[in-house]
């Protein structure tokens, strides 16, 4: 076990120590000799944006992949102790799927207009991929605000 532990924290740093010097470069690192004109105004680009976006799809795509990783192997672990257990966790996946789903269909595919972008991006898959994550995150926010309140007021009901 306290090689597991050893292992986790030397990966946790090494994540962290990562993610700290691709945002470094990033803010500290300058902007590109010649700007974009957007609507009148020079909008000035980071030099690292690309290694900004892409350290953050790697730890994004890590987050994910580890997710559900430990979810798989605590429903199967759960499975053969308790199956009432695991079936319950099951559901709570199942939820997370559905919110997402729900909140698939609540995005918009028209196109947003963004002053000063001509790219494609901002319209179909991509428009709707953003408006379900913006929609799953207020969901899971007033979710998590009401947890909170809950357990504040259960315990004081119960003392």
């Amino acid at each position: 076990m306290k090689n597991y532990n050893l292992i986790s924290r030397v990966t946790l740093w090494v994540l962290m120590a990562f993610g700290i010097i691709a945002t470094a470069v990033f803010f500290l690192g300058g902007n590109q000799a010649e700007g974009y004109e957007v609507a009148g105004d020079i909008l000035d680009v980071p030099n690292f944006t690309n290694l900004f976006l892409a350290t953050n799809y790697i730890y994004f795509f890590l987050a994910l992949l580890a997710t559900l990783f430990f979810v798989c192997a605590g429903f199967v672990s759960k499975f053969q102790q308790d199956k009432k257990r695991a079936l319950f966790s099951l559901g709570v996946v199942v939820a997370f799927v559905l919110l997402f789903v729900i909140c698939w269909f609540l995005g918009s595919p028209d196109k947003l207009d963004i002053i000063g972008y001509e790219g494609t991006d901002n319209q179909g898959f991509w428009a709707q991929l953003s408006d379900m994550m913006m929609y799953a995150c207020y969901i899971l926010v007033c979710g998590v605000i009401c947890s909170i309140a809950w357990g504040a007021i259960y315990t004081r009901v119960k003392k």
